[in-house]
């Protein structure tokens, strides 16, 4: 088969030019294919192993942390520091701040939450830090913040007439009001976050004792997971995050990314780290690593969970993970120096946040996913020459997906389901960390999260938005169909030519690939 268009033809026919054709393809394979792409395959291959060593390695940390019992949060004695509190009675003062911008869904749920803390009523404040643009919501946000002043809880409203440094901008005026220097703790909570009523004595307690803390961080839970398989699928890659990233980050080196919300800061450490910046899309982020760099110490609570929402609509889901794959990246390359030069943390910190924090995790997670996966594995089977040992191409994988899908094993059917799908969101947070490496356009691109108030849905038993019909045209992403028709020649040429069945994950994922091309993934509501 694999010499169909190679023989000598007798007579001058069409075929001469398939001939000389293939005869010119396989001479450019061995002088300007071949080498660049074993060059491809090599770094692609050390990043591979780059990744799969950091999952081996935080699982076993995360084994080692469960089976003593030792999970950094349970160490400082909860329990004993709320028995102190509630004796003498020394109630600190602390903020609240709810960041929101046009939120007309849900800012009811937010303020609601909050304004239901237990706390004492005179050591708490509720900042509501309103950004919108939109005249008549702002005055309805405005009125539910005088319901519950008139219900005894201290309130504030503020908003800007303008949105400079968006979230951080907002998050940072917030802070320089004049009542904000009596308190001495700050809670973040973004628009769509519905906060338990004991929130605040299941964290603060914790910077009380231990001057040495900056940061209590909870975990998230998501009250839309089960509205399409797209959440879903958002909810198996969240799950690993918090439960293995971030508890292996407090329970090793107290370090770990702030996930910007629901979450309580010292504001002294705010304050000692250089406060809140907007010079990218990652504010939390760059705020937790210059703090970590000061000294400051962080702790995850587990166990701890707070209800938010899941974008549910492919549009939006896009340009949170631009954000969340472009602003990493971006302040790696603007924190790289500032980092290996700290005197105040050591080397083996520095390392943590370089190389496993930042290079692994943010930007060789994301390349090995795409580049390798879907175009180098791809153009390596129609060059036979060039050998890809199966360890590198099917176990490491498997390991890596394995120990990323184990955390969610309520969804582990839908595991071939979430490789597809994050093999073709790679390729969106390729693009994003490259265009943060490079400082190029759309760098700062802020874009707020669209929240549908589904949990306002399903407890009022509304009927869930119905599917519109948007144009054709509209909802087209050409770049995905075009991975998908080169994914397809690849399936089709291995069927002809190959012998190790590799098409039946490139028709798999050409198909994922086209799904999403044509704008068929998430729900998708009327304008």
């Amino acid at each position: 088969m694999r010499n169909l268009f190679r023989g000598e033809p007798e007579v001058k026919s069409a075929y001469d030019f398939s001939g000389s054709f293939t005869d010119m393809w396989r001479d450019m394979r061995v002088s300007m294919v071949i080498p660049p792409l074993t060059v491809a395959i090599c770094i692609c291959v050390t990043m591979s192993i780059m990744m799969f060593i950091e999952r081996v390695y935080m699982t076993v940390v995360l084994l080692l942390v469960k089976f003593t019992g030792k999970k950094k949060y349970t160490q400082y004695k909860l329990e004993a520091l709320k028995e102190d509190l509630e004796q003498n009675r020394r109630y600190p003062m602390v903020l609240v701040q709810i960041p929101m911008f046009n939120e007309k869904e849900v800012y009811k749920l937010s303020i609601g939450s909050v304004c239901s803390l237990t706390w004492p009523s005179d050591r708490l404040v509720v900042q509501v830090l309103d950004d919108s643009t939109n005249d008549v919501l702002r005055t309805l946000v405005e009125m539910e913040c005088k319901k519950w002043i008139q219900r005894g809880v201290n309130v504030k409203y503020e908003t800007r007439n303008n949105r400079n440094g968006y979230k951080a901008g907002a998050l940072r005026e917030g802070l320089t009001k004049d009542y904000v220097l009596d308190c001495e703790f700050v809670v973040i909570f973004d628009a769509d976050f519905q906060p338990d009523k004991d929130f605040l004595w299941r964290t603060v307690p914790y910077l009380l004792e231990n001057p040495e803390l900056a940061l209590v961080q909870a975990r998230w839970k998501f009250v839309n997971a089960d509205e399409c398989i797209m959440t879903r699928l958002q909810e198996m890659s969240l799950a690993y995050h918090f439960t293995v990233e971030q508890e292996v980050g407090s329970s090793t080196c107290q370090f770990f990314g702030f996930n910007g919300t629901a979450g309580v800061w010292r504001i002294k450490a705010i304050e000692d780290a250089g406060g809140w910046k907007d010079r990218t899309t990652v504010e939390d982020m760059d705020l937790a690593v210059r703090a970590s760099l000061k000294g400051w110490k962080f702790v995850f609570v587990g166990d701890l969970d707070v209800k938010n929402e899941l974008p549910s609509t492919f549009k939006a889901y896009r340009y949170q993970q631009h954000r969340w794959s472009c602003g990493p990246a971006n302040l790696l390359r603007k924190m790289t120096k500032e980092i290996i030069f700290c005197e105040r943390v050591s080397v083996w910190k520095k390392f943590h946040v370089i190389y496993a924090f930042f290079l692994v995790r943010k930007i060789i997670a994301h390349w090995v996913t795409f580049f390798f996966y879907c175009v180098i594995i791809p153009i390596s089977i129609m060059v036979p020459e060039v050998h890809l040992p199966k360890p590198i191409a099917i176990y490491i994988p498997a390991t890596i997906t394995l120990l990323n899908s184990s955390c969610t094993l309520r969804s582990m059917h839908l595991l071939v389901l979430w490789i597809l799908f994050e093999n073709v969101m790679s390729f969106h947070r390729s693009k994003a960390t490259i265009i943060g490496l490079l400082g190029a356009n759309r760098v700062n691109e802020w874009v707020v999260t669209e929240k549908l108030g589904n949990a306002t849905k399903q407890k009022s038993n509304v009927r869930p938005p119905k599917r519109s019909r948007p144009r054709l045209f509209e909802r087209l992403l050409f770049s995905e169909l075009l991975m998908g028709l080169f994914l397809l020649y690849v399936a089709c040429y291995d069927i002809i030519f190959g012998k190790d069945h590799m098409f039946i994950y490139l028709l798999l994922q050409s198909t994922a690939f086209f799904v999403v091309g044509v704008g068929y993934v998430g729900i998708t509501v009327p304008n």
